[in-house]
């Protein structure tokens, strides 16, 4: 951990301390291939990876390939949304979605409005991460480090990371991240199976025979995780993932959109290793039984801690504990960043003093970093269901923030009805037990009647008076574009 802070440091090094928002935020839109590569891949190996996924492995099996398909769908939709996400904000010096909904309907506000909006989505990731590092930490020291202080380390040392070293930070931490889960994840594939199976034959012999309800949708358990949730699931997250604030800062600190292209065509190839936690977690039913909810994510570890040597149980946790670190301090700094361009800005000494702005982004980091604490002590959660809760709230921003930039005619108030009915109906079937509903993923019903809103009242109402050129509302890809 003193490591990983310390490469934060080395990365604004020689950049000094008086770098405005856009340094902190987006890396002053100057990251390579390799950086964005590692960046954006971050956001598929975080501590799901080595948890959550190998929790919904143990818990029910087949529903859990659901982030191997939506991730892959969204790599190919962001082949497209990327490039004119990344040309859209550059050409108008916009650092987040929110500046872009401002931009889009020439309403400062509604960017501040949506700040907030996307703040309150973003949280339970947050404390999807903070638990997740929380239980790696008192895992691999071997419980001398109770649960509760666990989390309260990872939240302290990703609050001064982010604030220190912002998204150039995060970049460089996640090469140091990415090599150490390759790594990891590839041993433990060869090192279990062989262990207590004598080989991937014989686990995969008894897995068929002894649990094959685990191997087939809806899964075991009277899961409610059939092919109609597994197919809205994955369409719909393949939707919001492009959208997804930490997604676009990505896309956003890229140097040219070919980068973002090529990323697109090779990041699939990330999602092989996800495999593995989902087979290693069906491995655990057979080695530790018995595990029930929250702790069914320590399938994995259990697995670890029970059969290596410390030495190696500590390599694997810190791989474990940067995937929890990169992508806690990404979500952190998106939320910072949106209040610092779009919030902030609108303070009148504040507006066009981007150095403020960074402070008050800083300060942000950290009141929304100690809220998901907070939130962590007193409702936790399995992992998976709080990554869905986040992408079916971030989902309704799709026709506003997607179909706004390709479509001049939709309204202001059209996206703004759509927004508000989607967000109302996600919230009301999520928090009254309704999610799946009638099979599917509540948050597709919610975007289905968020669309039909947006399109009724845009047709409904006279188009909005706008005198700027369409290149100046809409987003255009930048085909063979300089630059």
């Amino acid at each position: 951990m003193v490591a990983t802070v310390a490469l934060g440091l080395l990365a604004v090094r020689g950049r000094g301390s008086g770098g405005g928002l856009a340094e902190w935020s987006v890396g002053g839109r100057s990251l390579g291939a390799v950086f964005v590569w590692v960046l954006m891949a971050g956001e598929g190996y975080t501590s799901f990876s080595y948890l959550g996924a190998a929790g919904w492995g143990y818990n029910y099996g087949a529903p859990v390939l659901y982030v191997v398909a939506y991730m892959s769908c969204g790599y190919a939709i962001g082949y497209v949304v990327g490039p004119l996400l990344w040309s859209y904000a550059r050409q108008h010096g916009l650092v987040s979605i929110t500046d872009m909904v401002a931009h889009r309907y020439r309403r400062p506000w509604l960017g501040a409005a949506i700040a907030v909006l996307v703040t309150v989505f973003l949280l339970p990731y947050i404390q999807l991460q903070i638990t997740g590092m929380g239980v790696v930490v008192s895992t691999i020291s071997y419980g001398a480090v109770s649960l509760n202080w666990a989390y309260f380390i990872g939240f302290a040392v990703t609050t001064l990371f982010v604030v220190v070293s912002g998204l150039r930070g995060s970049a460089w931490v996640s090469v140091m991240k990415d090599l150490l889960v390759i790594v990891t994840l590839a041993f433990l594939a060869f090192y279990v199976p062989l262990h207590y199976f004598d080989g991937y034959g014989a686990f995969l012999d008894r897995l068929v025979e002894e649990k094959s309800a685990w191997l087939t949708l809806p899964g075991s358990g009277g899961s409610p995780y059939g092919e109609g949730w597994f197919a809205t699931t994955t369409f719909l997250n393949a939707l919001t993932v492009v959208i997804f604030p930490t997604t676009v800062a990505g896309y956003l600190g890229a140097r040219s959109a070919d980068a973002l292209r090529r990323n697109a065509m090779w990041l699939p190839a990330y999602n092989v290793l996800l495999f593995v936690p989902m087979l290693l977690g069906m491995a655990a039913l057979f080695v530790v039984p018995g595990l029930t909810g929250a702790d069914s994510n320590l399938a994995l570890f259990k697995l670890v801690v029970d059969s290596l040597p410390a030495w190696v149980v500590g390599i694997v946790g810190v791989a474990a504990a940067l995937s929890s670190i990169v992508p806690m301090a990404v979500f952190m700094l998106v939320i910072g960043t949106m209040w610092g361009s779009s919030v902030f800005s609108l303070v009148p000494r504040w507006r066009g003093v981007s150095r403020a702005q960074k402070t008050g982004a800083q300060v942000v980091v950290v009141v929304a970093g100690t809220l998901a604490l907070v939130l962590t002590y007193a409702a936790p959660n399995t992992l998976v269901r709080l990554s869905l809760i986040s992408y079916e709230g971030m989902a309704q921003l799709v026709p506003m923030l997607l179909v706004g930039l390709v479509w001049r005619r939709l309204s202001f108030v059209g996206a703004l009805s759509g927004l508000v009915v989607g967000v109302g109906v996600v919230c009301g079937l999520v928090f009254s037990g309704r999610d799946p509903v009638f099979g599917v993923n509540a948050g597709i019903v919610a975007l289905a009647v968020n669309l039909v809103v947006t399109l009724v009242v845009t047709y409904a109402r006279p188009a909005d008076r706008d005198e700027r050129a369409d290149e100046d509302v809409l987003a255009r890809d930048p085909v063979g574009a300089a630059g």
